[in-house]
């Protein structure tokens, strides 16, 4: 079997004759046999000749490798035949020897080597030299950290705290140093150019999304208006019993109607000019069912009546989408707080702001909405320019229930602040723990739980709040005159909630894993999702993906009800207690979109 590489032909792998190509032969005295003799290395076929090869335009990778460090051999007679790249067999040469092999190897012919190989190879020297200062560094920091970082300590305190109980009031618990372990996500922020990418497709196609739902809303009030008229459903004459209807007099709305039939009465005066004087807004519904939280919504505000309409967003694979009519137009008022009875205005319109409506009022809701006398929505954004431009055209003014509401925030806040140190480093223990303990006291199911189940709660948790601001937090809560009160009401008053941007992401990634829509997610479908490759103590060495990923699934352990699923309440729960320890909101962003992919 003859071999060729680049026109130089090679003999049988039999012979131990060297290439025929050879423009230099072996030294004086030495032979292939002789050359066996001093070097007992497998017997191979002598090195190609060097001599001929040059540099060309299309050079491969290993071009820019200096000639020293690379030699290209034959395998031996008796391997499989191919060729390979094996390293020279290792033997303690002399330094003499070495220069002799070395003169014996670089052919005298050999060409000076051209510009572009230097430029080459200094290239290749100096990322040898940048790696090789990195990876010293990255050496001298991990071993430094080695000797600073000492092991969590197993005493009897934080076995305790597994279980449930409270340790000693300044040290943390072994679930809290878990619980921060999360907050490495922050250190390793996204790619900037990446994150602006992904931000601007959001950006598009949440307002594709918003033009989506608007035309829709635009073709229901205007090109649907007169067949939608209840005016057209009845008769203008009456007909003795027993006799046929006359086709002429029959509802306008069973008629079969050509286009030329234009005298259609109907009270809608809506044309587009009036409708587009609106604001729209995002919201979503405050409720223990994961699955009414996640739904998508979006409403309009009209300033020439006062009147308010609200559309639900929903999306079908990748493609499909649907708008329908969540809450129908109408005037609506608020149905609790210190505005009850009091129609909406453009003012009541702000992120943050929460619009109550009677169930009741609204048979076409979903039934699992229904089972709430009270429905609340949350603005979670609002069109800012159209806000700005239609109250420069208004003419609202303040009233007193504005300072009274400000006067109740101001009560709220002075709590919050008090527990915030509490709460720096184990917010996730303590309102994950809350949350399970409100869901275990809850056995109605209804949410509502009374004054003495609120103290205990405070009491057990050790958050401490005084007499007095209770009392001061329980009138405002209490609005209703009822001796109870909405356990998730008064902990997001209480102890404070993140902002409705922290929570955009949260809800992004919770409809990730809740790809069924049922409200909860399996824990086995978390542990596939979860991933820790980009957290810096992975990426450093100093723990594994399997380690962060079981933290992580310890600490939501805690919060669970259900040993096999997590709720959307428990889901938010955790990251509620770990948006409490983190001032910056890109750096909580971060925290959410890293391990979830989102």
């Amino acid at each position: 079997m003859d071999l060729e590489i680049k026109g130089v032909a090679a003999s049988p792998r039999s012979q131990t004759q060297p290439f025929s190509g050879r423009k230099k032969p072996l030294k004086q005295g030495w032979t292939s046999e002789s050359w066996t003799i001093q070097n007992p290395c497998s017997p191979v076929v002598p090195r190609l000749d060097l001599g001929s090869l040059v540099d060309s335009d299309d050079e491969d990778g290993f071009s820019n490798i200096p000639l020293s460090t690379a030699h290209i051999y034959f395998n031996p007679p008796n391997s499989s035949p191919a060729l390979g790249w094996v390293t020279p067999c290792q033997m303690s040469y002399t330094e003499d020897h070495l220069n002799e092999l070395e003169q014996n190897v670089i052919p005298e012919n050999l060409p000076a080597p051209t510009g572009k190989y230097k430029l080459k190879y200094q290239q290749y020297k100096t990322e040898m030299k940048e790696g090789y200062k990195q990876y010293s560094q990255r050496n001298a920091e991990k071993t430094k950290s080695n000797i600073t970082c000492q092991p969590f300590p197993r005493n009897k305190t934080e076995e305790k705290s597994v279980q449930g109980e409270e340790p000693i009031e300044d040290d943390l618990t072994t679930l809290d140093r878990k619980a921060l372990l999360q907050q490495g996500y922050a250190d390793n922020p996204y790619s900037a150019l990446w994150s602006a990418r992904k931000s601007d497709a959001e950006i598009v196609a949440a307002e594709r999304k918003k033009q989506t739902v608007a035309e829709q809303m635009m073709i229901d009030h205007l090109s649907r208006a007169v067949i939608s008229d209840p005016e057209q459903n009845f008769t203008s004459g009456t007909r003795s019993p027993g006799t046929l209807p006359d086709p002429k007099m029959a509802p306008v709305g069973f008629r079969k109607r050509t286009l030329h039939e234009t005298k259609i009465r109907t009270h809608s005066t809506l044309t587009e000019n009036v409708l587009s004087n609106k604001l729209q807004f995002d919201g979503r519904i405050i409720s223990r069912n994961g699955h009414d939280t996640c739904r998508e919504l979006i409403g309009f505000f009209f300033t020439h009546d006062q009147s308010l309409t609200v559309y639900e967003y929903r999306q079908f694979g990748k493609n499909r989408t649907n708008v329908l009519p969540f809450i129908q137009k109408n005037i609506y008022s608020h149905q609790r707080g210190r505005r009850k009875g009091k129609q909406y205005q453009l003012g009541d319109f702000y992120i943050g702001a929460n619009l109550t409506f009677l169930s009741s009022d609204h048979p076409s809701l979903p039934e699992s909405v229904k089972e709430n006398a009270l429905l609340i929505l949350r603005i979670t954004n609002v069109d800012q320019i159209a806000l700005d431009s239609l109250k420069t055209a208004s003419e609202e003014h303040g009233d007193d229930v504005t300072s009274q509401e400000a006067n109740d925030r101001l009560v709220f806040k002075a709590i919050q602040d008090a527990l915030k140190v509490k709460l720096h480093k184990r917010g996730v223990r303590i309102l994950t723990g809350l949350g399970k303990y409100f869901r275990q006291l809850d056995k109605e199911g209804n949410g509502h739980l009374d004054k003495a189940d609120f103290k205990q709660a405070l009491k057990l948790f050790h958050l401490e709040v005084s007499e007095k601001d209770f009392e001061s937090s329980w009138l405002i809560l209490n609005d209703s005159g009822s001796d109870k009160v909405d356990y998730g009401e008064f902990k997001r008053a209480i102890i404070g909630e993140m902002n409705e941007y922290r929570k955009s992401f949260v809800r992004k990634a919770f409809m990730k894993l809740d790809f069924n829509k049922t409200g909860s997610v399996p824990i086995i479908d978390i542990r596939k999702c979860y991933c820790a490759k980009k957290h810096p103590q992975v990426i450093s060495g100093h723990s594994t993906e399997e380690e962060i990923k079981s933290s992580f699934l310890e600490t939501l352990k805690d919060a669970r009800s259900k040993s096999d699923e997590v709720s959307y309440c428990e889901f938010e729960d955790y990251y509620e207690g770990l948006s409490v320890g983190i001032v910056d909101d890109e750096d909580f962003v971060n925290i959410v979109r890293t391990p979830w992919g989102i």
